[in-house]
């Protein structure tokens, strides 16, 4: 029979207070993941500590792409400590824990787009708008004022975020497993990120080639060719050549660089 684990007070204080060094570690790569996995440390080690296997597997996990504004990141976060305990505790195979960053997946675009909304064009605008003219006069209700019209309802919206989302993320998500809700979402999450990404490619993916061919003195573009035949096929092959190397344990580093050598290359010798 499985136990039920549950992460403690302690822990669940740990996670929420390590949450502030999400962007400690920044990488273009896969941007806040490094800090996201830092911050689930805690309460990895209490429910995997005394399994070394799950442990790395749920370390790499939170090594995957992650991208939020940081204020509503700790609702997230949240849920992601709720999903962890109901792994920890399922019987082998009733749980798949790649719903974990399914769930991640499907809330940092709409929650990123709330936060930037809200707390980095909105209410830091008004702290500053208010704010700065007191304080460059030497008054100061100038950083207070910052701190009241910014800060604090960033940090309302954080430690009450966390707490709805694990909470309300444990109970919601029982109710879902079991009804194989959970399953559906998911699986709606990843055709969701693959429309998505098939949108991004169409649209700033952008590969031209310039070069002119000549038949029968008819002068032809090739890239007006290539779009008559398919639309966007370059940026498609480009990305699929990219996947690839992915897949065989390139560095997004050495893609990215071998892009900027090619695409420099392919401008010098009048290809692109």
């Amino acid at each position: 029979m499985t136990v039920a684990k549950k992460l403690s007070k302690k822990t669940l204080s740990r996670v929420f207070n390590r949450h502030y060094q999400l962007l400690g570690c920044f990488n273009y790569e896969r941007q806040m993941s490094t800090g996201y996995s830092w911050t689930m440390m805690p309460a990895m080690r209490e429910l995997y500590g005394d399994n070394p296997e799950k442990m790395k597997e749920g370390v790499k996990r939170h090594l995957e792409f992650f991208n939020c504004a940081t204020t509503p990141s700790p609702f997230i976060i949240g849920i992601t400590c709720a999903m962890e305990e109901q792994y920890a505790s399922a019987e082998e195979g009733t749980f798949d824990p790649t719903s974990i960053n399914s769930v991640k997946a499907a809330l940092m675009g709409p929650l990123a787009g709330i936060g930037d909304s809200f707390f980095w064009g909105t209410f830091r605008v008004m702290g500053v708008g208010i704010g700065a003219p007191l304080a460059v006069a030497g008054n100061i209700l100038g950083p207070i004022l910052y701190f009241l019209i910014n800060v604090i309802p960033s940090e309302i919206v954080r430690r009450y975020g966390f707490k709805i989302g694990y909470e309300g993320g444990s109970g919601f998500l029982t109710k879902i497993s079991q009804d194989g809700t959970l399953d559906k979402l998911t699986e709606a999450a990843r055709i969701m990120g693959l429309v998505v990404i098939g949108a991004m490619i169409a649209s700033m993916v952008k590969v031209n080639i310039i070069s002119v061919i000549n038949i029968n003195g008819a002068e032809v573009i090739l890239q007006n060719m290539i779009d008559a035949i398919c639309p966007k096929l370059l940026p498609l092959l480009l990305t699929f050549g990219c996947y690839g190397l992915l897949q065989k344990k390139v560095s997004g580093t050495a893609i990215m660089l071998g892009l900027l050598v090619v695409g420099i290359m392919g401008v010098w010798v009048g290809l692109l």
